[in-house]
C-alpha cells in the first residue's frame, strides 16, 4: 500500500512566485519605456526596411515579383514597440500553451503504451495540464488582439483581384484560412480550429483526470482500461491537431514560406521542453522531501527521455535545415537567411544548436549523469530556456523584420508567463495524491531497476 503524500503550497513558494511575477512586470515596464524612446529616437520600420530590400532581393530572381515579396515581409500596423509585446505575448503563450498539452500527451503515452515505470510520476504531468484551459483563453483572447500585426493574411486587401496589394500566393491559400466565408472576410475555419483544438484537449484532459482519481478510492483495473482506451484516442487527435495548430500559429506568420516537416518540427520543441519541465519538477519535489517512492531508476528514465529527444530535435532541425539549404530554392531559403544572417536574430540561431543539442547531449552522456538530482537540475533549465529561444525565433523574425530583439521587455513577459504557470500548476498538485494509490502497475514500478 503507497501512503499518501500531498504536496503543501507553502507560502514561502507561494512568495517566491509572487515576486518572480514582479520582477517580469518590472523589467517588462522598462522595456517598453527604453523600445518606446528607441523609436522616438531612430523613427519607424528604419530597419524593417532595410530587411525589407536584402529579402526581396534574394527572392526577385526566382518569383520575378518584387511587390508580393515586399508585401510579404512588410508587416504594417502598430508602432514597433507595441509589436514587440504583440509577439512577446503571442510567442510565450504558444511556449507554455505546448508545455501545458505536453503534460497530457505524456500521461496519454504511458496509458497507451502501457508501460509500468511511470506510475509514481504521472500526477505531474498531471497538474501541468491544468495550464490547458487558461492557454486556451489567452490563445483567443490573443489572437483577436494581434492578428493585424502577426498574421499578414488577414488584411483584407490582399484579396482583391486587381489592387494594388493583391497576392496571388495568400489568395491560393485562403480556404484553409477562411472557409466557408469569402477570402479577406472573417477567418471562420482558422478560429473554428483552434476553438476545436482547445476543446478536445481540455476534454480529454479532464476525462483521463477523472479516472485517474477514481481510481484512488475504486482500485480495480477498470479505470485503468478506461484511460488507456481514452490516451489511445487522444493520440490520434493529437497527431492530427499539433501539426495543424502548429501550421496554423506560427508558419502562417511567414505567409508565402511553408515547410513539410513544421508540424514535426514544434511537436518535437513542445515535447522535450515538457519532459524537462517535468523532469524539473519531479526533481524539485524529491529534493523537497516529497515523491519517496521514485527511485534514482526513474530519474534515469526521465533523463534519458531529455537526453534522447535533444537529440530527436536536432534531428528535425537538421533536416529541415538541410532539405532546404541543399534545394537552394529562394522562397524557401528566405526564411534562414533572415535567420541566420540578420541581427538579431544571428546568435540566437546558432544557440539553438548550442543550448538545445550540444549541452544537453554533453552533460547528459554518462549513465551517472542521469541519475543524479544535482545534474537534471542543471540540464532542465538549459533545455527549457533553449527552446524559449528556439520558439522567439520561430515567432519573432517574421513579424518584426529588422526590429526584433531580447531585452527586458521579452525576458519580463517570459517571466510573467512561467509564474502564472508555475502558481496554476502548484495550486494543481495540491489538489490530488502526489502519487496514485491503486495504480495497477505501481508494484511493478516499485520494483523497477535499470
Amino acid at each position: 500500500m503507497i501512503a499518501e503524500e500531498k504536496y503543501v503550497f507553502t507560502s514561502s513558494t507561494k512568495s517566491k512566485i509572487i515576486y518572480l511575477a514582479l520582477t517580469g512586470f518590472i523589467l517588462f515596464g522598462l522595456g517598453v519605456f527604453m523600445a518606446m524612446r528607441s523609436t522616438d529616437h531612430k523613427g519607424e520600420g528604419h530597419a524593417s526596411g532595410e530587411i525589407s530590400t536584402n529579402l526581396v532581393a534574394s527572392n526577385e530572381d526566382a518569383a520575378g515579383h518584387t511587390e508580393e515579396h515586399t508585401q510579404a515581409v512588410e508587416h504594417h500596423g502598430s508602432p514597433v514597440w507595441l509589436k514587440r509585446i504583440y509577439t512577446s505575448l503571442w510567442q510565450n503563450n504558444i511556449f507554455f500553451a505546448g508545455i501545458g498539452i505536453i503534460g497530457l500527451f505524456f500521461i496519454a503515452i504511458q496509458y497507451a503504451s502501457q508501460a509500468g515505470w511511470s506510475a509514481p510520476i504521472k500526477r505531474i504531468p498531471l497538474a501541468i495540464g491544468h495550464w490547458i484551459p487558461f492557454s486556451g483563453i489567452l490563445m483567443l483572447v490573443l489572437w483577436f488582439l494581434v492578428k493585424g500585426d502577426l498574421f499578414h493574411w488577414t488584411h483584407s486587401n490582399l484579396y482583391v483581384e486587381g489592387g494594388k496589394d493583391f497576392d496571388e500566393i495568400i489568395k491560393g491559400k485562403s480556404t484553409f484560412f477562411f472557409w466557408p466565408l469569402a477570402a479577406g472576410s472573417f477567418p471562420l475555419f482558422y478560429v473554428f480550429r483552434m476553438i476545436l483544438f482547445f476543446a478536445l484537449w481540455y476534454l480529454f484532459f479532464t476525462m483521463i483526470k477523472k479516472h485517474m482519481l477514481e481510481e484512488d478510492t475504486d482500485g480495480g483495473n477498470e479505470h485503468w482500461y478506461s484511460m488507456r482506451k481514452l490516451s489511445a484516442i487522444f493520440l490520434i487527435i493529437f497527431a492530427v491537431s499539433s501539426s495543424v495548430s502548429a501550421w496554423d500559429w506560427v508558419m502562417s506568420i511567414d505567409t508565402h514560406w511553408f515547410s513539410t516537416m513544421f508540424g514535426w518540427y514544434v511537436f518535437a520543441s513542445w515535447w522535450v521542453t515538457g519532459l524537462a519541465t517535468i523532469t524539473l519538477i519531479i526533481v524539485y519535489l524529491k529534493s523537497a522531501g516529497y515523491l519517496t517512492v521514485v527511485t534514482a531508476n526513474h530519474l534515469h528514465d526521465l533523463g534519458k527521455f531529455v537526453f534522447a529527444f535533444s537529440i530527436f530535435w536536432t534531428y528535425i532541425w537538421f533536416c529541415q535545415f538541410l532539405l532546404i539549404y541543399y534545394a537552394n530554392i529562394p522562397e524557401e531559403t528566405v526564411y534562414f537567411y533572415q535567420r541566420m544572417r540578420v541581427a538579431p536574430y544571428s546568435w540566437i540561431f546558432f544557440a539553438n544548436v548550442f543550448l538545445n543539442f550540444v549541452l544537453p547531449f554533453l552533460l547528459l552522456m554518462t549513465r551517472d549523469a542521469k541519475r543524479h538530482i544535482s545534474m537534471l537540475k542543471v540540464v532542465c533549465p538549459i533545455v527549457i530556456i533553449g527552446h524559449w529561444f528556439d520558439f522567439y525565433n520561430m515567432v519573432t523574425p517574421g513579424v518584426m523584420q529588422g526590429n526584433g530583439g531580447i531585452g527586458f521587455l521579452e525576458i519580463g513577459l517570459g517571466l510573467v508567463f512561467m509564474s502564472a504557470f508555475l502558481y496554476v500548476v502548484l495550486s494543481s498538485l495540491t489538489k490530488f495524491p502526489l502519487v496514485a494509490k491503486n495504480h495497477p502497475f505501481m508494484s511493478e514500478s516499485m520494483h523497477h531497476h535499470i
